[in-house]
C-alpha cells in the first residue's frame, strides 16, 4: 500500500511540473512577440508608471486630502471601445504626464455611487471629481446620448479636459 501511494504521488508530481512548465513556456512566447511589459498593476493598462488607486472609497480620501482632482475611468477588458480608448490614452506622452497630477482610479464594476453614473452605466467613461468629493458633471465629450464617452479620435478632448479640471481647481480654491 506504502508504494502504491509514493506511485500517486510521483505521478501528481509531474503533472504539476508540466502545468508549470507549459505556463513559463506561453508567458515566454507572448513577451517576444510584443514589448516586455511590466507585471500587470492596478493600472489595467492605462499607463504602468502611474499611480493607481485600488478602490473608490481609497480615491475619494486620496482627493480630499491631496487636493488633487481625481479622474475616474470606467472600462471594460472586453469591451473593443474601452481596449481602444486604453490604447491611445497609454501611448499619449502628454496625457500620461499630465495624469500625474491627479489621484487616478480605474473600474471595470460600477459602484453603488450613483453621481459616477450621471447619464447611464456606459464604457467607456471618464468623470473627473474635485478634491471638493464634488462630480465634475460639467466636464463633457462630444456625444449628447453619452455625455462622458470618449472614441480614441477625442483624444485631444479628454486631454483639454484633464487640463480643465485641473485649471478650473485652482480658480476655485
Amino acid at each position: 500500500a506504502m508504494e502504491k501511494s509514493y506511485v500517486t504521488m510521483f505521478l501528481l508530481l509531474i503533472v504539476i511540473s508540466c502545468a508549470l512548465a507549459k505556463d513559463a513556456g506561453k508567458k515566454d512566447t507572448k513577451d517576444t512577440t510584443a514589448k516586455p511589459k511590466l507585471p500587470q498593476t492596478l493600472s489595467r493598462g492605462w499607463g504602468d508608471q502611474l499611480i493607481w488607486t485600488q478602490t473608490y472609497e481609497e480615491a475619494l480620501f486620496r482627493a480630499k486630502h491631496s487636493q488633487k482632482p481625481l479622474m475616474i475611468i470606467h472600462h471594460l477588458e472586453e469591451c473593443p471601445h474601452s481596449q481602444a480608448l486604453k490604447k491611445v490614452f497609454a501611448e499619449h506622452k502628454d496625457i500620461q504626464k499630465l495624469a500625474e497630477k491627479f489621484i487616478l482610479l480605474n473600474l471595470v464594476y460600477e459602484t453603488t455611487d450613483k453621481n459616477l453614473a450621471p447619464d447611464g452605466q456606459y464604457v467607456p467613461r471618464v468623470l473627473f471629481i474635485d478634491p471638493s468629493l464634488t462630480v465634475r458633471a460639467d466636464i463633457t465629450g462630444r456625444y449628447s446620448n453619452r455625455l462622458y464617452a470618449y472614441e480614441p479620435s477625442d483624444i485631444s478632448l479628454l486631454y483639454s479636459n484633464m487640463q480643465k479640471a485641473l485649471k478650473l481647481l485652482k480658480t476655485e480654491l
